[in-house]
């Protein structure tokens, strides 16, 4: 179906659009600069066919009484700032007819995520570099997750120092394709690793290795495989409740058991600088 929406923000356009393709008696077309009408479309129109909220921001939002469009509308704007994000915010904004978003500020979602750090130091046995390519992939399919995409193929990298003149020097990449897209991070990983053990080489200084996302497409965009495995069974709220406790508590606070709390291999930062603005401990004159 063919649907015109109008309205006098970006979100509201889109909501009337949505509205116009969905209910036949508007004839394909919807119109919310009236105000009168726009109230009416918010209060009949749930809170996830919002642009921009997704099935899991809606079960987050729906503890704080935020089932429809108008009760976004209607809730304090500092409030969804401070909870989620500046975008849920201007989404806000934007159903009470407030425009804040221009057609450049909304970012497409990425074509590809990559991971990697230099170690702090050379590493040369196995085990070590599986527990920072499991640490690179946890954050690489966080990154994933936010965008709400999921994964086709993978490529893992593993190298030495090759700017070094005086010491052996190994690069090697590995490009693997999934049983079928996911964004599941056991499964990522448990590729990632096998790819691994196929491109390292005993006996190098290694200095880093990598995880690189490809083939992303957006949930619901490709029609699923009919021989592909079954997903394991509760997985995709399994990784909501983990982004969730992390995104609260902290970056880390749930991760995978391969990954210690202070790797031998974590980037050196020495040299870090101070985060006299940021941070509660390191503002000049204040006490950790």
């Amino acid at each position: 179906p063919v649907g015109v929406g109008i309205g006098p923000t970006k979100t509201l356009a889109k909501l009337a659009n949505w509205a116009a393709k969905t209910w036949r008696k508007s004839e394909g077309v919807i119109d919310l600069r009236d105000p009168s009408r726009r109230d009416r479309l918010l209060q009949m129109t749930e809170v996830s066919e919002v642009w921009g909220v997704g099935r899991r921001l809606t079960a987050r939002l729906k503890p704080l009484g935020i089932k429809t469009a108008w009760d976004l509308a209607q809730y304090d704007p500092a409030s969804l700032r401070q909870q989620f994000s500046v975008v849920l915010e201007k989404t806000a904004r934007e159903l009470r007819g407030i425009s804040c978003l221009h057609l450049a500020e909304v970012e497409p979602p990425r074509q590809m995520i990559c991971s990697s750090k230099m170690f702090g130091a050379r590493v040369r046995e196995l085990p070590p570099i599986r527990e920072a390519l499991a640490a690179y992939v946890t954050r690489a399919a966080e990154k994933l997750r936010s965008q709400a995409s999921l994964c086709s193929t993978i490529q893992v990298g593993l190298q030495t120092q090759l700017a070094a003149l005086d010491g052996p020097r190994y690069a090697n990449a590995i490009t693997l394709a999934l049983p079928a897209p996911t964004d599941d991070t056991r499964e990522i990983l448990a590729l990632a690793q096998r790819g691994l053990g196929q491109i390292y080489r005993p006996g190098y200084p290694f200095s880093k290795c990598s995880i690189l996302l490809m083939d992303l497409s957006q949930r619901g965009e490709l029609t699923p495989d009919l021989f592909a495995p079954e997903p394991r069974r509760g997985a995709e709220r399994l990784m909501a409740v983990v982004d969730q406790i992390n995104q609260r508590e902290g970056r880390g606070t749930v991760r995978v058991g391969r990954v210690p709390a202070a790797p031998a291999w974590a980037m050196r930062r020495e040299m870090l600088s101070p985060r006299y603005t940021t941070h509660w401990s390191e503002v000049i004159g204040g006490r950790g």
